[in-house]
């Protein structure tokens, strides 16, 4: 008897991940993401950032042969499909359902005056009760940007959607949404509990540009003739659950009840809680979105933060602070050879550009107390380690004031997590103990497909086989050392802020 798959992709900026989960176990069968390098980025202009949707297609393809052939799975053993993807961006798409222009993706920027514009003049009171967001530079005020700047284009729209849903259409040949993709794109009302009409009238926005709506977990769709062909699936196979990527890392994490939390820590950093009553941020510091099991019928918000200046210091530290070819693993027992709180060095992290939970002030990368007599390179690499752990906890203390309960972190063992010393500092910083474990985001698309199509009855029961790696407490004993450190670190981004 041959084996039964779910099939998850997750569609990034940098490449596009496939992996097959074994339906029965649980466990990774084979994984791929191409390209292999990453995956370019057009910015023809400052502050753009664009990408062909094609390419998406493309190497979901390929990543998928490799797979196939991996595993030897044929079309039929296919049960279901998940797809996770990139948030925020835009495709707009003609009646033949081909993609107008390119995508504009979640880095963008072009749109913030748009954004800011529709905050002002529709209100604070209404965009953060019914929006829980500023518009901000998401994918409503992006398609305001086409429309002003590219008539022509915005006059051939038929349908809108983010590229998780343009992947989904391209397999089933259906242009259609989630409420948590309408959510991210600034286009859901929590209050009323359907598209926001007001935002739409603003924009000037025609109401049948959206696609239909479907669950997030449901058959939503399923695998057409062609697509079947070109990709070798069996048609007719359900598409059957779709999520961003935070919200489905936090998924991938079983992070689905209010106080539960999950943080990746890669080039950018994340710490995403899940609410249980509408809550949000009066400056905006934090997003508020639907968590994949939102319904009108069940309130369950995800508050993301989001710190850009995370794993790009390191990466900066590592190529010019470093000696020439040392390693990661090699840089992290160098900075732990360093007290906590660096002997006094503090580096504030922003230096990858304006930070939300700044209210988008743009105050660069900074240290401040240097003193060349007692530091050295290990102290700036320990430093900008904890800088990166402080200013999760910055955030994560505009999260406790929404409401959030912060006691338990959930992590993919992977980027900065595979530190020791920085899930120390952030578990004895926060006081909230982590739990890592083995998983990725196309592996919770996997398994939240088997959810959809109801291949298991539960979350519980999708997520039973999800291996625990390690556990981090609260170091109790240097409780005192990290917290003065921390509030010194406070000090100096006080300054920092108001210079």
């Amino acid at each position: 008897m041959s084996k039964q798959y779910l099939l998850g992709f997750d569609v990034g900026s940098s490449s596009v991940k496939a992996s097959l989960v074994d339906a029965e176990t649980g466990a990774m069968a084979a994984t791929a993401f191409f390209p292999e390098h990453e995956a370019p980025i057009k910015a023809v202009k400052p502050g753009w950032a664009e990408q062909n949707p094609q390419m998406w297609w493309d190497n979901a393809k390929l990543a998928l042969q490799k797979i196939m052939a991996e595993t030897g799975a044929k079309g039929e053993d296919i049960k279901a499909i998940g797809i996770s993807y990139q948030m925020h961006g835009l495709v707009v798409v003609d009646k033949e359902l081909k993609p107008l222009r390119d995508a504009i993706i979640w880095c963008d920027s072009r749109a913030v005056p748009y954004g800011e514009r529709a905050f002002n003049d529709l209100g604070n009171d209404y965009c953060l009760q019914h929006l829980l967001n500023s518009p901000g530079n998401f994918t409503a005020a992006k398609l305001a940007w086409v429309k002003d700047n590219e008539p022509d284009v915005f006059d051939h729209i038929y349908k809108i959607m983010l590229p998780g849903d343009y992947i989904a259409m391209r397999l089933s040949g259906e242009p259609n949404t989630t409420i948590g993709g309408l959510s991210e794109g600034i286009l859901w009302d929590f209050v009323e509990k359907k598209p926001s009409e007001k935002l739409m009238d603003y924009f000037g926005f025609p109401h049948d540009i959206l696609p239909d709506i479907v669950p997030t977990f449901a058959v939503q769709s399923q695998v057409c003739e062609s697509a079947a062909k070109e990709l070798g699936l069996m048609a007719g196979t359900p598409i059957s659950y779709r999520g961003g990527d935070q919200p489905n890392n936090a998924l991938s994490l079983n992070v689905l009840q209010p106080g539960e939390i999950a943080s990746t820590a890669g080039t950018s950093g994340v710490v995403y809680g899940v609410l249980g009553e509408i809550g949000y941020d009066k400056k905006s510091r934090v997003n508020t979105f639907a968590h994949v099991n939102y319904t009108p019928e069940q309130t369950r918000l995800g508050v993301l933060l989001c710190i850009n200046g995370t794993g790009i210091l390191n990466a900066w530290v590592r190529r010019n602070i470093a000696p020439e070819g040392m390693s990661y693993q090699d840089m992290n027992a160098m900075a732990d050879t360093v007290p906590i709180g660096s002997d006094g060095l503090s580096i504030i992290p922003f230096g990858n550009g304006a930070e939300r939970v700044l209210e988008n002030k743009e105050i660069g990368c900074s240290v401040h107390g240097l003193n060349f007599n007692t530091h050295t390179r290990a102290h700036l690499m320990r430093a900008a380690q904890e800088g990166i752990v402080f200013s999760f906890c910055y955030g994560m203390e505009i999260m406790r004031q929404m409401g959030m309960k912060i006691n338990k972190i959930h992590a993919g063992r992977a980027n900065m997590f595979l530190n020791p010393m920085f899930r120390d500092t952030l578990a004895s910083t926060s006081g909230a103990t982590i739990e890592l474990y083995e998983t990725d985001g196309s592996m919770g698309a996997a398994k939240g497909a088997g959810i959809g199509c109801g291949l298991y009855k539960s979350a519980e029961e999708a997520f039973a086989s999800l291996k625990k790696l390690a556990v981090i407490e609260p170091d109790e004993k240097h409780e005192s050392e990290y917290l003065d450190a921390y509030a010194r670190w406070k000090d100096v981004l006080g300054r920092a802020k108001n210079a």
